[in-house]
């Protein structure tokens, strides 16, 4: 099979190399190259890998493990829960907000969902799944994705120390397992969705708890 080089941040790419040269990867990368030919999809092109060109692997602190893109005109960024300037919130990232307003004693723009700013400061965020067709959410899933962001989390977790790991739902709970608890701090939690966010998720605390074990660690905190 012939291959074709990968537009990701170049340490990633280095992290990543022998994953790439992988059949499975390939035939993931031909499935999203017909798909984009032939259906409305998102995120862009340019922003599937987003997430690892504002977070290169030498600066992630944090990792937030989201399970697919959001599939609405406008919304997908290649960051998982952040949405562009303009774009109304979805209601997890409201949630997210609140937490945030409760935790730590500050105060959010409702206005501006755009997490890139938190990207740059080391929070990797992370969706399992890293393309959806329009308006079919999970639309991607089983198709390789899960095997390549596995991937990443393993390699964070056994390259780096003293990472944190925070876990919002079921389905980001379930990566756990491929997690040293012993070299980094996991958060978990229920999801922000509105569905459960009452059940757990406000009153967490992640955000202090997670910029208390990055001072612990030398690390310095994140301006959420």
């Amino acid at each position: 099979m012939h291959i074709r080089p990968i537009n990701i941040e170049p340490e990633w790419k280095a992290v990543l190399a022998d994953y790439f040269d992988y059949e499975s990867f390939q035939k993931l990368a031909e499935f999203v190259r017909k798909e984009y030919k032939s259906k409305e999809f998102f995120p862009k092109p340019q922003d599937v890998f987003r997430a690892f060109w504002l977070t290169p692997f030498t600066q992630v602190k944090v990792v937030i493990l989201g399970q697919d893109p959001y599939h609405d005109v406008g919304q997908a960024q290649g960051l998982c829960f952040s949405v562009p300037e303009g774009k109304t919130l979805p209601p997890s990232l409201k949630n997210i907000y609140k937490e945030i307003e409760t935790d730590l004693e500050v105060k959010k723009d409702f206005t501006q969902g755009n997490l890139e700013e938190w990207a740059r400061q080391g929070v990797f965020l992370l969706n399992a799944i890293l393309t959806v067709v329009a308006h079919a959410p999970a639309s991607h899933r089983g198709q390789g994705w899960e095997d390549f962001t596995d991937t990443v989390i393993k390699k964070l977790s056994v390259e780096k120390e003293n990472l944190v790991f925070i876990l919002w739902g079921n389905y980001a709970r379930s990566k756990k397992a491929l997690i040293d608890g012993e070299k980094h701090l996991i958060l978990e939690a229920p999801h922000p969705s509105p569905f459960s966010a009452y059940s757990g998720f406000f009153g967490c605390r992640h955000f202090s708890k997670c910029n208390r074990y990055l001072k612990e660690k030398g690390k310095g905190d994140i301006e959420w």
